[in-house]
């Protein structure tokens, strides 16, 4: 089933309860969730998984809500954002802990300070700098970063003041360019 966008799932999903029609929604935007849903969690594949879950359950038992004037991505952000905030209340997730196994495992042929290592070596660093921060930082520069969303986008994905996301995107900005110096002067 091949539809030019997901206006017409969102459609056929809600007036025709076409479960097929969904499932490619879940289809189209699974992997970039669950991609946000690991990072929010330190890497924690089966509970990103478990919120992606979850938060498809709740968009589809709320589809009837979604307002077309936004991207149903973003929205589908938010409810996942919420689905996390949810859990670190439930569970009081400690996210200033961190493993000292590295996030992100060299890959083969790596050698020590060949271009993919230092690679491997920033994405691990930044990884671990941006998990120790609180959620809703660390949430607005993983969609600010990693997936491109505008200012008001996150405003609107989060549920936060425009002014709150952008001292979070500045004060994180600062963070990870202090953090990041020092690492940078020890590969030049």
């Amino acid at each position: 089933m091949q539809y030019a966008d997901d206006a017409v799932l969102i459609e056929l999903a809600l007036n025709k309860n076409d479960q097929q029609a969904y499932g490619e929604l879940v289809n189209r935007h699974q992997s970039n969730l669950r991609y946000s849903m690991r990072q929010l969690t330190d890497w924690n594949e089966a509970l990103a998984d478990d919120l992606v879950q979850d938060a498809f359950i709740q968009a589809f038992k709320e589809l009837h809500r979604f307002r077309k004037q936004a991207k149903f991505s973003s929205w589908l952000y938010r409810i996942a954002y919420n689905t996390f905030l949810q859990h670190v209340r439930k569970k009081q997730l400690d996210t200033e802990t961190l493993s000292d196994q590295p996030l992100v495992a060299p890959q083969s042929g790596e050698t020590e300070g060949s271009p993919e290592s230092n690679r491997s070596a920033l994405h691990e660093k930044v990884a671990k700098l941006l998990s120790a921060l609180e959620p809703e930082r660390r949430s607005v520069l993983h969609l600010f970063l990693h997936r491109q969303h505008t200012q008001q986008e996150i405003s609107d994905i989060m549920g936060i003041p425009l002014g709150t996301v952008k001292t979070h995107i500045n004060r994180g900005r600062q963070a990870l360019q202090q953090n990041l110096q020092g690492w940078k002067e020890k590969i030049v």
